[in-house]
Order: C-alpha cells, then sequence, then structure tokens
C-alpha cells in the first residue's frame, strides 16, 4: 500500500545530477556505516528522474509497488547490498531483476540517513514527540549517530506521543523516573546501548527493538526504555528526505508502506 506525499516535477531530472545532489546532502562517501552497508546508489537505471518511491526496505514487495506506481528511482533506507557476495538466484535474483527490467534505478541511505540532523531517522523523531534537540551520542567510528534531548514529561504522556507518532503500542520497560527529563533516540536495533544512553544521562531511551538480555541492562540502569519496532522507528526518515526533495526540487514522490511489525 502507498501513498502520495506531493506535488508534480514539470522537468526530469538526470539521475546523475540527482545521485550527486544525494551524496552531497546525505554526506555519503563520509560517513562510516558498518562493513558490509552500501550507501549510494545500488542499482543504476535507465531514465531521468521525475517520480520518486521511498521505503524502509528493498524487498520483493516495495520493487514491484514502486515500479507498478511508475518511479524512476527508489530510496530506500535498508538496501540490497550489505556485502554479502552471493549467487544471484532465488529471491536475491527476484529482487534484483525487476529493477533492470524496468530501468527503475535505486538508491540506499543507511547510517547516513539515521544520523542527519534535517531528515535523519533520530532527529525527525525526536521533533515529531515535540522534544528540542540538544545533544547528541552513540559515536560509530567518531561520529555520533544519535540525538537526545532534555524535557519535563509524565512518562506516560511521552509514551502516548510515541504510540500516536508511530501509531504502534510500544514494548514499555518502566525501570526509569516517572517524569521523563532527558530522552535519547536511536532508531533500529540499538537495544545494545541502553547502558550508553544511561551514560549519556538519559533516563528514556527510544530504539526499535532489542535481545532478551537488554531487559535486565535497563532494569538495573534504572532507565526507562521503548521498543517502537525496528520498521516504524524508521519510517520517519525516508519520508522525510521525500518531503525534502518535493520541496527543492519538485518531485513527485510517495511513501510505500510495508510494514513488518517488528
Amino acid at each position: 500500500m502507498y501513498r502520495r506525499i506531493e506535488s508534480v516535477r514539470k522537468n526530469a531530472m538526470q539521475l546523475d545530477e540527482l545521485v550527486s545532489y544525494l551524496d552531497d546532502f546525505l554526506d555519503t562517501r563520509a560517513m562510516p556505516d558498518y562493513r558490509d552497508a552500501f550507501n549510494g546508489l545500488q542499482v543504476q537505471g535507465k531514465h531521468d528522474v521525475k517520480r520518486i518511491a521511498v521505503a524502509v526496505d528493498a524487498c520483493i514487495a516495495t520493487i514491484e509497488q514502486a515500479i507498478g506506481w511508475g518511479a524512476e528511482l527508489m530510496l530506500v533506507h535498508h538496501g540490497l547490498f550489505w556485502g554479502a557476495k552471493a549467487p544471484i538466484t532465488g529471491n536475491y535474483y527476484r529482487r534484483i531483476a525487476p529493477l533492470i527490467e524496468s530501468g527503475m534505478a535505486l538508491y540506499s541511505a543507511h547510517l547516513p540517513l539515521d544520523a542527519h540532523l534535517e531528515v535523519g531517522n533520530n532527529a525527525v523523531l525526536m521533533r515529531k514527540l515535540g522534544i528540542e534537540i540538544s545533544g547528541s551520542f552513540l559515536p560509530f567510528e567518531g561520529v555520533n549517530i544519535a540525538y537526545w534531548g532534555d524535557t519535563e514529561l509524565p512518562r506516560v504522556e511521552f509514551i502516548q506521543r510515541v504510540e500516536s507518532v508511530l501509531n504502534i503500542k510500544p514494548l514499555v520497560m518502566p525501570f526509569g523516573t516517572e517524569t521523563v527529563k532527558r530522552v535519547g533516540i536511536c532508531t533500529g536495533g540499538a537495544g545494545s546501548d541502553i547502558a550508553r544512553a544511561a551514560a549519556a544521562g538519559c533516563d528514556t531511551f527510544l530504539t526499535g527493538e532489542g535481545n532478551h538480555h537488554t531487559f535486565f541492562e535497563a532494569e538495573e540502569r534504572g532507565i526507562n526504555v521503548l521498543y517502537a519496532g525496528h520498521y516504524a522507528t524508521e519510517t520517519v526518515g525516508v519520508q522525510a528526505l521525500a518531503a525534502h526533495l518535493v520541496d527543492r526540487f519538485g518531485f513527485e514522490t510517495t511513501f510505500l508502506d510495508h510494514p513488518t511489525g517488528l
């Protein structure tokens, strides 16, 4: 299922020009990432770009939806290539073949889209929750990828805001103060970073998911932890990036919502 964000671009933009802009805007060349991640243009397209589809994940369902909608470019947070050298067979082939056959390009931004101060998952979610960003934490190879902000909210109200913004009921480990004063946000799978959030002075930490043992980390450190879904917490960045491209260039864009429930 997809929904249009806005606008129609009258003139197409060359793919190479747009890719160069995205690389600069997201700082994909300088931003570190996991060893197996690949940021930037992942599949070359054969068309100039007027219509852009954005999604959290490049999977068969979203790729087929993007092609059906008539996109010349698909922007995703989780791309196709993570460094693994595998034969292009089975489901892997079923993802890649339609891209090549249709001529639709694919661009991926992983940590560059998590950390970006304007359109990144962490910063956008913080602002959507009505909390002003005060600082950053969780360094990855010398670059902080998460943000924290000070507030004064009853914990129950903060939880309600998360539910309203993400349309999801988070798993809550309420081991911190009943009044939320410092919130740290790192979307996706950052449950292993509870200790680092506590070290940054956060009494409340919002992420997508974590392993079983992280319950005890939260309990023993006395911090509120909310798991609001890996997918749900990372829907905000691609949509913010789409809105940015609409405002700057007038592209027609759509968000392909394919929730995993995880």
